[in-house]
């Protein structure tokens, strides 16, 4: 049977109002002990689906993950939580989940299960082979100088840039600031000029 949060709070209502009046809530404060959350490790954490950044308490029983919850004393939130967010548990807890690469030759039908340290070998011979095929180290354009008699003229004039048109990259709205940072850096010196964010498109 499910229960509403207007419901629940029905029912904690008639429950203080029935102890109260001396009923006895015995057996139903025995159910309240055997939640799967008693006896639980309670961990802060902030769900990874977009940028708002909302706390969300993760109950974890010998290293499993029995229950998420939002975070009622996180300031953004204050523990309300989207449809996404409520959903937090099944990304831990999903027998569909793939907690492995999987790689697809080119031309083949079929995917195969592979190891990471394979998988992201492969990423970055891949991504050092289109930079090394396309990387530029100057450009031309057209710019307009200015003549000795002061007329101005189109030249055609070559500038250092030391970049790369094939590769870009796509950043994604859980990261903090600091890691923005260091990705920025890293794709920058690699001399990509197409840099975009989740949170933007």
């Amino acid at each position: 049977m499910g229960v509403s949060r207007r419901d629940f709070m029905k029912i904690s209502g008639s429950s203080v109002l029935l102890g109260s009046l001396g009923i006895n809530l015995d057996p139903a404060k025995a159910y309240a002990q055997g939640l799967r959350i008693k006896d639980a490790k309670v961990t802060h954490t902030v769900c990874p689906y977009c940028s708002v950044g909302c706390g969300i308490n993760v109950h974890t029983k010998d290293g499993k993950v029995v229950y998420t919850e939002g975070d009622t004393e996180h300031p953004i939130n204050e523990g309300t939580l989207c449809s996404k967010g409520q959903s937090l548990y099944q990304i831990v807890n999903n027998t569909n989940r793939l907690t492995k690469p999987k790689y697809r030759a080119a031309g083949a039908t079929e995917w195969k299960e592979v190891e990471w340290d394979w998988a992201l070998d492969e990423i970055a011979k891949k991504v050092k082979a289109s930079r090394d095929k396309s990387f530029k180290l100057t450009s031309k354009s057209k710019v307009k100088e200015k003549q000795p008699d002061g007329t101005e003229k189109e030249v055609e004039k070559e500038f250092s840039v030391n970049r790369t048109d094939a590769i870009a990259h796509v950043g994604s709205a859980a990261l903090d600031n600091e890691e923005c940072y260091m990705l920025q850096k890293m794709l920058r010196s690699w001399g990509l000029v197409y840099i975009e964010h989740q949170a933007r498109i």
